[in-house]
């Protein structure tokens, strides 16, 4: 089973800046900008996982290191913001690498940035109330999933089969 973990994604006009950059649309990793910034592991990597030589990003900071060590392709993110799923992801390709996070966030001087990235190789946009999540096996009424949160396997399997009718992936 694939493991599900929830990432706020859409909360702050920072957030939903970078969502724009690269959850709204696919980036061309494979032009040179971005390609010369990669491992030729990582681009091999992001090559498999996306054929087409663009994808949808999405990361996490160094102090989620040990936790995103353990992400693999076909593990599922839930992106959150304003009490909402607002997209479901399922991760193509996972590394680490600043100088690419930098690039393709372009975060503002002294700003934290990422270090860890994955792509995307499903992205469905969803509009799915905390509420609906909350009323799931193991969840809080009221939690409000600030955060990176990765859930256990129980939850995981609750969580996928809510969201199985918007991605048509068997949970």
């Amino acid at each position: 089973m694939a493991q599900v973990f929830i990432q706020p994604s859409y909360g702050t006009p920072e957030a939903r800046g970078y969502g724009r950059a690269t959850l709204d649309a696919c980036v061309p990793f494979t032009d040179a900008r971005y390609a010369e910034t990669l491992s030729p592991a990582d681009l091999a990597g992001l090559s498999t996982a996306h054929p087409s030589g663009s994808a949808r990003f999405w990361g996490a900071t160094a102090k989620h290191d040990r936790r995103m060590d353990t992400v693999t392709a076909g593990d599922v993110v839930l992106l959150t913001g304003r009490k909402h799923v607002l997209a479901i992801g399922e991760v193509g390709h996972r590394f680490r690498d600043p100088a690419f996070a930098r690039l393709l966030w372009n975060p503002a001087p002294g700003k934290c940035v990422w270090g860890n990235v994955y792509s995307l190789r499903g992205y469905w946009p969803v509009r799915v109330p905390y509420e609906a999540v909350w009323a799931l096996p193991g969840f809080t009424v009221g939690d409000n999933f600030m955060g990176l949160r990765f859930l256990d396997p129980g939850r995981s399997a609750a969580v996928l089969a809510l969201v199985a009718p918007e991605t048509g992936r068997n949970p």
